[in-house]
């Protein structure tokens, strides 16, 4: 299968971390699928290749919101793969897991303290791109 995101989550090093990517900052396949062994769904190919380039860089993957460790995702009762969660634990990102054979699909928020879930009208891609833009930004 052709990789459809890894070079574009790999370019984030050296936008954000003025670096050059390497091969410590993703993980391997096999660390990976050891890493998602113990689940009983399958990841979407974008959250994938993203844990492939990016996996193992702590700057980016705790970049003022905490993606969660591939061994530690896990699916709530309302049927979301959560994946991410801010500084506070206020807010926590996930997908439908009826959508998780899509390739980039759609990301929802779930306001914590009310328990609802609410789609942010974009995929994980676009998401993690703004994401990202956002707390790189200069702005305060």
């Amino acid at each position: 299968m052709t990789d459809m995101f890894l070079e574009k989550f790999r370019a984030l090093v050296p936008k954000y971390l003025e670096d050059e990517w390497q091969e410590e900052d993703g993980l391997t396949p096999a660390e990976l699928d050891e890493a998602l062994s113990a689940h009983t769904f399958t990841i979407p190919l974008v959250l994938r290749e993203f844990y492939l380039a990016l996996g193992g860089c702590e700057d980016l993957m705790e970049a003022y919101h905490y993606f969660w460790d591939p061994e530690e995702l896990e699916v709530d009762d309302e049927g979301f793969l959560m994946f991410l969660e801010d500084e506070e634990e206020r807010f926590t990102w996930g997908f439908r897991v009826s959508e998780l054979s899509v390739p980039d699909p759609i990301v929802w928020r779930r306001n914590n303290v009310r328990g609802q879930w609410k789609s942010e009208d974009g995929t994980f891609s676009e998401f993690v791109f703004d994401m990202f833009d956002w707390a790189f930004s200069d702005e305060d």
